[in-house]
């Protein structure tokens, strides 16, 4: 089963904005380690309160990805990328 990778703009812009090697690294992991997998969630973690209800995040170096996963349609929904300083707040 091979899942979807899709972007939110915010996301996109947060891609923009990063340098080339942090923005390359990050979408070589969606693309080459998400992507293949049966189930996404294996690689990524729940997070956890009211707001991030359904969210999961990954890690990839200091930077966290926040994706929404959608199981009917198999898509990960990529909603915001930032460095773990930042993306929670």
């Amino acid at each position: 089963m091979v899942w979807k990778i899709e972007f939110q703009a915010t996301a996109i812009k947060q891609l923009k904005k990063m340098g080339n090697s942090e923005s390359a690294r990050i979408r070589d992991f969606l693309h080459s380690r998400v992507k293949p997998l049966e189930n996404p969630r294996q690689l990524g973690a729940a997070l956890q309160g009211a707001r991030f209800e359904h969210l999961w995040r990954y890690k990839v170096g200091d930077y966290r990805i926040i994706c929404d996963i959608q199981d009917r349609k198999l898509v990960v929904l990529v909603i915001e990328i930032g460095h773990r300083r930042e993306v929670y707040r």
